[in-house]
């Protein structure tokens, strides 16, 4: 699977998702920050699914329409919970996030949403 990691999630689930043998590109990488609307852009282009701490890109998918091949949102998810959360998400979720699925975790809830496309 294709990922692109935002600043916020993080280098530690960047690198997990390599050590697993994903493809992964880091928004760190761009300088300076395109923001988010480019940065969902960019995930679209290179058909990633997009990693991110940040709440602000559901309303880019939801209220805007914005296109997008997948997101998962882990909010206010602490640096050391991410790679098992990732982990979980991974190994019950996939088909989803193959169907571009936007995967939400808080705490041990999973809220799986599929906008129009």
């Amino acid at each position: 699977m294709k990922f692109l990691v935002d600043r916020c999630a993080g280098k530690r689930i960047a690198a997990w998702l390599e050590k697993q043998g994903h493809d992964v590109a880091a928004a760190w990488d761009e300088e300076p920050d395109p923001g988010d609307a480019e940065l969902l852009a960019r995930a679209a282009r290179e058909e990633r699914v997009l990693v991110t701490m940040d709440e602000d890109f559901g309303r880019h998918v939801f209220a805007r329409g914005s296109r997008h091949c997948g997101l998962v949102r882990l909010p206010e998810v602490p640096a050391e919970r991410r790679v098992a959360l990732m982990k979980a998400v991974l190994e019950q979720h996939a088909r989803e996030l193959d169907e571009r699925a936007v995967i939400t975790v808080r705490g041990e809830r999973v809220r799986i949403s599929r906008p129009a496309r």
